[in-house]
């Protein structure tokens, strides 16, 4: 038998952690090996036991979740899935905790807790066996080149040159699930004021992208939303497919608009990354250009195959820069990426890319 993935669950509430421990031990391939109350007990807990992986609640005593992930992923990183409260201020501080480096979260439910956690037994094996082989980095201060802080605590990137006359006809897709927050965030923030319209779906449930949104919005040079249902999709924006709905992209005589709708999971996925795409290959055809990040599964890469059959241009994000390399992998393994690149080099590729198309309607002119 395969050696079990050894847990250590972080919580300060005892029946969450008796919860957890219970639904980690009912699996055949994990064990929980350990609980803390609290982080600075986690922390001797984790020198001992050297667990594969951590859950970790946001607020606790003597030390919140936030500080002790930032202090943990500096020193001694492992995958960590949080473990947050569905609230708008549970939202941001994971947000945050994304930020830092925990692989990913569970929203545990505000009343009727032993239930709601139960209920989401299946979803919290599913992401701790993701974050025992994600790909963790130790957490390293942001690129002062890329992203600066200024004295009033703003945070701003620096100008990123314009592209000029570009049609409006074009438009990005982007696609991601686990890690995909960081890496959405490190093409949007490259992208130039007058950037093509940007469409985003990344795998979230209901009542985080609002702040996901926000948090990127104060970042970029575009304007970062979540998609509304019928307004027209406009250059110089990108737009985030709500969490628990589908979102796809349609057309209103030369205009592209929303489409955002309560339909049924697709791939397991609501939002699912194939319904966005699958709509892109229909609409948008060779005006489109695809981009693939990090995450588990194959959610879009059949569709991500059709935008390619359909004209478009895409990026696949590779293995070397992902937290999970999955659903590159099959966008890759169905044929449907022109270039594969590191994280880094995603957004530059694609400027250059637009910049020459930018170039070419110029001299058309």
């Amino acid at each position: 038998m395969s050696k079990k993935i050894r847990v250590v669950v972080v919580d300060d509430s005892a029946l969450v952690r008796s919860l957890l421990a219970e639904i980690i031990n009912r699996q055949r391939d994990m064990e929980c090996v350990g609980t803390a109350n609290d982080p600075l007990i986690a922390r001797e807990m984790i020198r001992e036991l050297n667990p594969d992986v951590l859950t970790l609640d946001v607020e606790m005593p003597r030390m919140d979740g936030i500080d002790f992930l930032g202090r943990l992923m500096r020193l001694r990183p492992m995958p960590v899935v949080m473990i947050s409260t569905l609230t708008e201020r549970g939202a941001e501080v994971t947000m945050k905790a994304l930020e830092l480096g925990a692989v990913d979260f569970v929203a545990k439910p505000r009343v009727g807790l032993a239930n709601g956690i139960n209920e989401l037994a299946s979803q919290i094996v599913d992401k701790i066996h993701v974050a025992a082989v994600a790909h963790v980095r130790r957490a390293a201060p942001r690129d002062t080149a890329a992203v600066s802080t200024s004295a009033a605590g703003a945070t701003s990137v620096p100008a990123t040159t314009l592209l000029g006359r570009l049609s409006t006809e074009k438009l990005i897709c982007i696609g991601a699930s686990t890690g995909g927050t960081e890496a959405i965030r490190e093409v949007l923030v490259q992208m130039p004021a007058d950037s093509p319209a940007i469409v985003i779906t990344q795998h979230m449930p209901p009542g985080f992208t609002t702040s996901f949104a926000a948090r990127l919005n104060g970042l970029c040079q575009i304007t970062v939303k979540e998609a509304v249902n019928g307004e027209r999709i406009l250059p110089g924006h990108a737009y985030i497919a709500p969490g628990g709905t589908q979102f796809r992209v349609a057309r209103s005589g030369a205009n592209y608009v929303a489409v955002v709708d309560d339909g049924a999971p697709v791939n397991r996925h609501k939002p699912s990354v194939e319904v966005l795409f699958k709509s892109a290959a229909a609409v948008v055809g060779r005006n489109a250009f695809g981009i693939m990040l990090t995450g588990m599964g194959n959610d879009g890469a059949a569709a991500m195959r059709e935008m390619r059959d359909a004209g478009s241009y895409n990026y696949v994000q590779d293995e070397a820069s992902c937290i999970v390399f999955g659903m590159p992998r099959e966008a890759i393994a169905h044929g449907a990426a022109d270039e594969v690149l590191p994280l880094s080099q995603i957004a530059p590729a694609l400027i250059t890319r637009l910049r020459g198309a930018t170039d070419r309607l110029h001299h058309r002119i």
